[in-house]
């Protein structure tokens, strides 16, 4: 039978293709998103105890109250935005979820999305499906910051949003005051909305701050943000996020968001809505991080592969321009093949093939399994 295919340009992301190769072959994984760390007990017992208390029904699609009052005191604590938990924060089922959502309830046929690349597998996607139009930004080497200049000339009648993530995944690059102000020029007396997702918000390093759009005031009345649980409580198969935004933008998101899914798990929810409130556990991430970073750039000293400046999240990028000249994704599979590790090419990230000798290593792994692999890695 022959089945016409609706979406004739998507197709599998790299890193779900290369997951069979990964386990033929029984790689260390270094190429998921996914941390190695277990969550605090306490969280696993703060679940239980709501499991315990029957509370398994539908949540409100909105999410439960006693979360979204948790995440509108934090981030009023964090960076002076006043968001009001009945009106302006949604929990979601993950922050790519959260971001198809933004993405479905307000880009339209003909509109024009600006995106920097590297970007984000599930970004494009999603605004083809609605009928937008990326507008490709590259970021610039070899920091991978944004050219604002540049980005102002690709402004028209038809951009309807602006898509930023800080600090960024996959490059480790952390947005600056002086970026959040260019852009908040950029879009002064336009219509443009801002998508932004900081999923790694508290994952910054070498003194940096994460500069939220809720800091600015000009700024969060025209901005999404998007985070998660996962990468904050090392729960990422949780696939617990959340969204903020003015309400008048809100009401559009959850227009789309209460067609899209029935309710987020309900005891999760109240879990860490409970959890919220131990400021500790997110407030030592950056540490926790740094130091893990670092001890990986050591173990990796005696390997070929040369480390790019990462300043936030919990991948590091190398260049392997010194140790071959195959395309990034040949070099990927050969290393799976050869080596056993699993890592990323920078070229997953962009629209077109890339030449760029550059690859993603996510850290957020056990000292053994860094160890074994940077082993592995100093056969290059």
């Amino acid at each position: 039978m022959h089945i016409s295919t609706k979406y004739q340009n998507l197709s599998l992301s790299f890193s779900s293709s290369i997951s069979p190769l990964i386990d033929e072959f029984d790689a260390i994984n270094l190429a998921e998103g996914f941390t190695g760390f277990h969550c605090n007990p306490e969280l696993i017992q703060l679940v239980e105890k709501h499991l315990r208390e029957g509370l398994n029904q539908l949540a409100p699609y909105e999410g439960e109250m006693a979360l979204r009052e948790k995440l509108a005191t934090k981030t009023e604590a964090l960076y002076g935005r006043v968001y009001d938990a009945e009106h302006e924060v949604t929990v979601t089922a993950g922050a790519a979820q959260a971001m198809f959502t933004a993405i479905s309830a307000l880009v339209k046929e003909g509109d024009e999305v600006i995106v920097f690349e590297p970007a984000n597998e599930y970004c494009v996607p999603a605004i083809e499906m609605n009928g937008g139009q990326a507008v490709f930004v590259p970021m610039k080497e070899p920091d991978y910051h944004i050219d604002w200049e540049e980005v102002q000339m690709m402004i028209t009648t038809q951009t309807r949003m602006i898509i930023i993530n800080t600090p960024h995944h996959p490059t480790g690059w952390v947005m600056k005051e002086i970026d959040m102000l260019r852009l908040q020029r950029i879009i002064n007396g336009t219509k443009i909305i801002i998508l932004s997702e900081e999923t790694f918000e508290h994952i910054v390093f070498d003194g940096e701050s994460h500069q939220s759009v809720s800091l600015y005031p000009k700024l969060a009345e025209r901005s999404i943000v998007i985070s998660s649980f996962g990468e904050t409580y090392h729960v990422t198969g949780w696939q617990i996020g959340y969204c903020l935004a003015p309400a008048e933008i809100m009401k559009e998101f959850r227009q789309v968001h209460q067609v899209m899914l029935q309710s987020v798990n309900s005891p999760f929810q109240l879990a860490l809505a409970d959890y919220l409130d131990r400021k500790e556990e997110y407030q030592k991430l950056r540490e926790f991080y740094q130091k893990r970073r670092d001890y990986f750039l050591e173990l990796m000293e005696g390997s070929k592969l040369i480390p790019l400046k990462t300043q936030g999240t919990f991948f590091q990028l190398f260049s392997f321009s010194e140790v071959s000249e195959e395309k990034d994704k040949d070099f990927v599979i050969r290393l799976i093949k050869e080596f056993g590790v699993a890592v990323m090419p920078i070229s997953a990230f962009c629209h077109e093939k890339s030449k760029k000798r550059i690859i993603r290593i996510n850290f957020a792994k056990p000292d053994e399994v860094l160890k074994e692999a940077a082993h592995r890695l100093s056969h290059l």
